[in-house]
């Protein structure tokens, strides 16, 4: 059952994909048809399942789902899954990947494999206040408080020493 992302509780799950490129507004038209299509007939075990999505600075696909309605199984997450791995494909895309930061440089967002993010913080390119995106949050709270902050408040500031 698709509903809008901001309807959900704040202890809707979350999970969050983030594309290695910015998607093209065509792109992002078709993909947010897929989604709704998607969403609209996801179930757990034949039951529906309350969820939504957001899409944010042109590549992070977030989708919430709200388990005090109907908690996703394994193979409803598998289904979503294979969603993601078909939006993949049909968009030469890397959205799986979790070795991978993005953060932002001024008001673009840079994808960078966990290394190169490495050598940034060790070469003082990047510092406690770049913002990072957190992707490791679990419900929309956390998503609306602590996925987009600076490094010093994230996983990300074990490299910054």
């Amino acid at each position: 059952m698709l509903v809008d992302f901001n309807d959900l509780p704040e202890t809707s799950k979350v999970w969050i994909y983030q594309a290695n490129r910015s998607f093209s507004l065509d792109e992002l038209e078709e993909i947010k048809q897929r989604l709704d299509e998607f969403i609209a007939q996801w179930t757990a075990h034949g039951a529906d399942l309350k969820a939504g999505y957001d899409i944010k600075y042109k590549r992070f696909i977030t989708i919430g789902l709200d388990q005090g309605m109907n908690s996703a199984t394994g193979c409803s997450i598998d289904a979503s899954v294979h969603f993601i791995q078909e939006l993949e494909r049909t968009y030469d895309v890397d959205l799986l990947d979790k070795m991978n930061v993005s953060f932002k440089q001024g008001e673009f967002v840079a994808y960078k494999s966990l290394e190169d993010f490495k050598k940034m913080a060790k070469n003082r390119s990047v510092s406690p206040n770049t913002i990072v995106f957190n992707n490791l949050v679990t419900n929309i709270s956390e998503y609306r408080t602590s996925w987009e902050v600076p490094a010093r408040d994230s996983w990300h500031n074990r490299f910054l020493n």
